[in-house]
C-alpha cells in the first residue's frame, strides 16, 4: 500500500511549477508579458498630472480654504518611490521562490488596489488614505512589479541578458507617455461643475492597470530546468567579471561588490533624476525669452523618449562591450555633458543644451536597464531577482538626493543674489563630481571572492 500522506499536492495555478514552458515555446512571448506590467507601473512618472486638480477639489476652478497644498501632495510620489525600493528589497527572495506569475498578480492587486483606495481618499477628502493607497499599497505594487520579470527574462535570454531586461524596463520609462494623456482625458470626461473628476479617474485607472498587469501574469512562462536557446553554448568557467558560480542573496548583500554597485546605481540615478525634476524650469530659466513654456513641455516629452529608448539601446550595447565598460561610458561621457550643460547658457546654444540633456537622460534610463545584467554577471543567475530587489533601495535614496541637490542649491544661490539663468551651473558641476565618485566605484569592481560561492550541492538544494 502506497503512503500518500506525504505526497506533494499538484501545483496550483499560480505556482512556478504550473507555468513551466513546454517544448517549442517561443521565448519572445515573455518580453510582452513583462511589458504589460512595466508599462502600467511606469505611469508613476505621470502622477504629477493629478497634483494641480487635487489642489482644487473643493474650489473646483481654483484652490479654496481646506484644499490640499502642492507640498502636501508631493509626498505621495516620494512615498511611492520609497515603498518601491523597500518592497523590492523585502520581497525579492519570496519572488524567486514563488515565481513570476504569483508576483505579477500580487503587483497588479497592490498597484490597482492603490488607485481604488486613493479614489476613496479623494471622495472623502482624506489625504492619509491617498498616502496609504497610492503611496504605500501602490508603491509596494511598483516594487514587486518592477523586479518580477527580471530573473525570468535573464533565464530566457542567457545569450542577451542586457537586451532582454532592457526591453521590459524600457516599458517603465515609457509608461508615462501613455498614462499622462490618458489621465488628462479621463479627468476631462468625468469633470462636472461640482467636481474635477479625479476620483472617477482613479477608479478607471485602477481597474485598467490591474487587468493589463494580470494579463502579463497569466501569459508569462519560465523555462524548463536545463533549457537553453538553440545554438547557445553556456560558458564552462568564469571569465573576468562574468561568473558561472552562484552567490546567495544574503551573502551578496555583505560583499563589497554589492555596495559598490549600490553606489554606482545611486549616483547615476541621483544625477539624472535631479535633471528630470527640473527639466522644464531649467530650460526656461537658463534661456529666458528664448524657450517658452510650450517649447519646454515639448522638451520634457523628448526627454521621455530618450529615457525610454536609452533603456533598450544601452542595455543591448552592454551585451557587446560588457557592463563595466558601459558604466564607464555613462560616467565619463556624463561628466563631460553635465559640465557642458552648465556652460551652454554662456555659449548661447539651446540646441547644444537639448542634445546634452537628452543623452544624459538616455544614460539615466540605460543605467536602470543595465544593472540587472551587471548583477547577474557578478553574482550568478539563481538569486539575481532578490539581489536586484535589495539594490533598488539605491533608487529610493537617489529619489531624495537628486531633487534636494538641484532644488536647494538653486534656491540657495538665488537667495544670495545669483540670477536664475546662472543658478544651475554650480549644480551641474556638482553632478559631474558625483559621477566621478560613481566612476571610481565602478572601476573598483572585481569578481566576488571564491569563498562566497555556493557549492554544487547548495545550489541544487
Amino acid at each position: 500500500m502506497n503512503d500518500t500522506s506525504s505526497a506533494r499536492p499538484p501545483p496550483g495555478f499560480l505556482d512556478r511549477e504550473h507555468i513551466v514552458a513546454g517544448p517549442g515555446f517561443n521565448r519572445w512571448l515573455v518580453p510582452p508579458a513583462a511589458l504589460c506590467v512595466h508599462l502600467c507601473i511606469g505611469s508613476v512618472y505621470a502622477f504629477s498630472v493629478f497634483n494641480l486638480p487635487m489642489t482644487r477639489l473643493i474650489g473646483i476652478t481654483k484652490s479654496a480654504p481646506g484644499d490640499w497644498k502642492l507640498t502636501e501632495l508631493g509626498w505621495i510620489f516620494s512615498l511611492a518611490i520609497v515603498c518601491l525600493g523597500l518592497s523590492a528589497a523585502f520581497t525579492g527572495t519570496w519572488l524567486d521562490r514563488v515565481g513570476p506569475r504569483k508576483a505579477m498578480l500580487a503587483a497588479a492587486a497592490c498597484f490597482g488596489g492603490g488607485f481604488l483606495v486613493s479614489a476613496v481618499g479623494v471622495h472623502m477628502h482624506a489625504l492619509g488614505l491617498i498616502y496609504l493607497g497610492y503611496g504605500v499599497l501602490g508603491g509596494c505594487g511598483l516594487g514587486i512589479g518592477y523586479i518580477s520579470p527580471v530573473k525570468t527574462l535573464i533565464t530566457w535570454f542567457p545569450d542577451r541578458p542586457g537586451m532582454a531586461t532592457g526591453m521590459a524596463i524600457m516599458g517603465f520609462g515609457g509608461g508615462a507617455m501613455i498614462a499622462s494623456p490618458l489621465s488628462v482625458m479621463l479627468m476631462h470626461a468625468f469633470s462636472t461643475p461640482t467636481h474635477v473628476g479625479v476620483a472617477e479617474t482613479f477608479v478607471v485607472l485602477g481597474i485598467v492597470y490591474f487587468c493589463f498587469m494580470a494579463i502579463g501574469g497569466l501569459i508569462v512562462r519560465v523555462p524548463a530546468p536545463g533549457w537553453a536557446p538553440a545554438g547557445y553554448v553556456a560558458p564552462r568557467a568564469s571569465s573576468g567579471l562574468v561568473t558561472t558560480e552562484t552567490v546567495h542573496v544574503d551573502t551578496a548583500f555583505r560583499t563589497p561588490q554589492f555596495w559598490l554597485l549600490w553606489w554606482v546605481l545611486c549616483l547615476n540615478v541621483t544625477a539624472g533624476i535631479g535633471v528630470i525634476g527640473q527639466a522644464s524650469a531649467m530650460a526656461q530659466e537658463m534661456f529666458p525669452g528664448k524657450v517658452t513654456a510650450v517649447a519646454a513641455a515639448g522638451f520634457v516629452g523628448l526627454l521621455s523618449l530618450f529615457n525610454m529608448g536609452g533603456r533598450f539601446v544601452w542595455a543591448s550595447v552592454s551585451d557587446s562591450i560588457g557592463r563595466k565598460a558601459t558604466y564607464v561610458v555613462f560616467f565619463v561621457l556624463g561628466m563631460a555633458l553635465y559640465i557642458l550643460v552648465g556652460a551652454t547658457q554662456y555659449i548661447g546654444s539651446e540646441a547644444l543644451f537639448v542634445l546634452a540633456v537628452c543623452i544624459i537622460l538616455s544614460m539615466y534610463g540605460g543605467g536602470f536597464a543595465t544593472i540587472p545584467a551587471y548583477l547577474r554577471d557578478i553574482f550568478g543567475v539563481r538569486y539575481v531577482g532578490a539581489i536586484h530587489g535589495r539594490l533598488l533601495t539605491a533608487w529610493s535614496a537617489a529619489g531624495v538626493f537628486g531633487p534636494v541637490l538641484v532644488n536647494y542649491i538653486r534656491e540657495y544661490q538665488i537667495d544670495h543674489g545669483v540670477a536664475k539663468a546662472d543658478a544651475y551651473s554650480i549644480t551641474m558641476y556638482i553632478m559631474a563630481g558625483l559621477l566621478l565618485v560613481g566612476l571610481i566605484c565602478n572601476l573598483a569592481m572585481r569578481p566576488v571572492s571564491q569563498h562566497h560561492h555556493l557549492s554544487d550541492q547548495e545550489v541544487e538544494a
